[in-house]
């Protein structure tokens, strides 16, 4: 039978969500407390995968077992797993549901603080007295939803097998200290938002205009987009089915 796992997690202290050799992922222990409480090897099949250092409000797994769930699993998980790791919901759907394919839309924010506090380190990318026009970057995010090819934004050294995204929604939105990108498509890109996030600030600093920003996305080129900014202040916020 298999299970649909709803969790989130602070990615700080984790490689990314995906499995690796010697390193430590948020899919490497899931699948060790999970297969302690049914006591068999369980791997579970996640959503998406996030960066080494990026965080998720919302991810769901998919995973198979022989016998029904018990009693108290997410108390039992939860006192498994570390705990930045915390499972939320685990639901019993049909054998042939997939936690990534079946997946309609993933959605991202991305966190800027103008200015320092040393309590949202982890949280933030923060920027010290830097004034941004968020005007003219939201003007480059609608830009966004434009276009299907984001090459210009992808990791170089990535097996994919297209570039194509559908871009839903894109927008910047100012709080105080606080500056927050908020982007939904139906699928990305591997350093996909944060390479959006570091060309748009280059915006937002006056370094390029929206036009530039445009053209970037035109060349299909990740040599003319902006830096990738931190992953700390990436999150996975929600997935869609």
């Amino acid at each position: 039978m298999r299970y649909f796992i709803e969790l989130s997690y602070n990615g700080k202290n984790y490689h990314g969500w995906q499995m690796q050799p010697d390193a430590i992922s948020i899919q490497e222990k899931l699948n060790e407390a999970l297969s302690k409480v049914w006591q068999e090897t369980i791997e579970v099949v996640g959503a998406g995968r996030t960066d080494t250092g990026v965080h998720a409000k919302q991810m769901f797994a998919h995973f198979d077992v022989q016998s029904q769930v018990k009693e108290e699993i997410v108390y039992k998980l939860n006192s498994i797993l570390p705990n930045d790791i915390v499972v939320s919901k685990l639901v019993e759907v049909e054998p042939e549901k997939h936690a990534r394919f079946d997946a309609v839309s993933r959605s991202y924010e991305y966190k800027i603080w103008l200015g320092r506090n040393p309590f949202l380190l982890d949280f933030y990318w923060q920027i010290h007295s830097q004034y941004f026009d968020v005007e003219a970057m939201n003007q480059a995010a609608k830009i966004l939803l434009k276009y299907k090819d984001f090459q210009s934004f992808s990791k170089v050294k990535t097996d994919v097998y297209t570039y194509n995204c559908d871009i839903f929604d894109a927008y910047w939105e100012v709080n105080n200290e606080e500056l927050t990108f908020y982007i939904s498509a139906n699928r990305f890109l591997r350093n996909m938002v944060r390479a959006i996030v570091g060309t748009m600030v280059d915006v937002g600093l006056g370094k390029i205009s929206v036009l530039d920003f445009e053209e970037i996305i035109k060349s299909k080129n990740r040599s003319n987009a902006g830096l990738s900014v931190p992953a700390r202040g990436l999150f996975l916020t929600e997935i869609k089915y």
